[in-house]
């Protein structure tokens, strides 16, 4: 069998007597688009938090590409081609667009001027080529979002972690965002995603992974996720699977 690019191995995270993250297990192959959804305070940005570095799990192992990176700091995660996007965007409001993707692309180039070439090549690639001499504190809810999802980009990751990258997008702003996702994986970049929008999960995932209350639910192919029973009452509460069978036979 193939080893997955990434592994997470009875992970768990506890905060005190909060145990948010119980005894997670879970594998990511090479090139595939991965979700993990699941309703909110399940453990997902924790989760993600464990896997890139910024917290240590209380337990587990996290393995890339075999290897061990349990607890290993994410700037050593990003020099092996790990990297990951926030919930809450946060560019720097005094630099340019450009400046703020290059700081990423700096990474792997020692240069300003090979650093800002990779810049723009990126933004070229998420549809901000228009706006990089502009403030990023101008931009939109979506071109921020856009921007996030660049600069993590410039590290040139080989597995990128999205926590809720179209979260406060409206339709036509998540209509746009959904075909470059796909074009980042199509040019070899394994994705995970912790994503609330089932469309766009729908679209994309190949694999999905269900979190409730830190651990995981269940997983598959999206289509089978979403009608699995156990994922409908994770989200909409305690016989609402039943509930739903009830009213879809009253319309038969």
């Amino acid at each position: 069998m193939v080893e997955p690019l990434l592994r997470v191995d009875g992970v768990s995270k506890r905060f005190g007597g909060l145990l948010a993250v119980d005894n997670v297990s879970l594998s990511v192959q090479s090139g595939r688009i991965t979700a993990l959804i699941g309703p909110n305070g399940a453990g997902k940005t924790t989760l993600f938090a464990t896997i890139s570095g910024f917290l240590t799990p209380s337990s587990g192992r996290i393995y890339h590409r075999g290897e061990d990176i349990t607890g290993v700091p994410p700037y050593r995660l990003a020099r092996r081609g790990i990297a990951r996007t926030f919930q809450i965007v946060r560019p720097f409001a005094g630099l340019t667009v450009h400046e703020n993707i290059a700081i990423g692309a700096h990474l792997s180039r020692r240069s300003r001027a090979a650093a800002r070439d990779a810049a723009a090549h990126v933004a070229q690639l998420v549809g901000l080529e228009q706006f990089l001499d502009k403030p990023a504190a101008n931009l939109t809810v979506a071109g921020r979002k856009r921007l996030e999802l660049a600069r993590a980009l410039a590290t040139e990751p080989g597995l990128l972690l999205l926590d809720e990258v179209l979260a406060g997008l409206n339709p036509t702003e998540l209509a746009a965002m959904v075909p470059t996702i796909r074009a980042i994986a199509d040019r070899g970049t394994t994705i995970v995603m912790i994503e609330h929008v089932m469309q766009a999960v729908m679209s994309l995932a190949q694999h999905v992974y269900v979190l409730a209350e830190g651990r995981i639910l269940t997983d598959g192919s999206p289509q089978a996720v979403v009608g699995d029973a156990r994922v409908i009452e994770a989200y909409l509460g305690r016989g609402a699977a039943a509930r739903l069978a009830l009213a879809g036979a009253a319309h038969v």
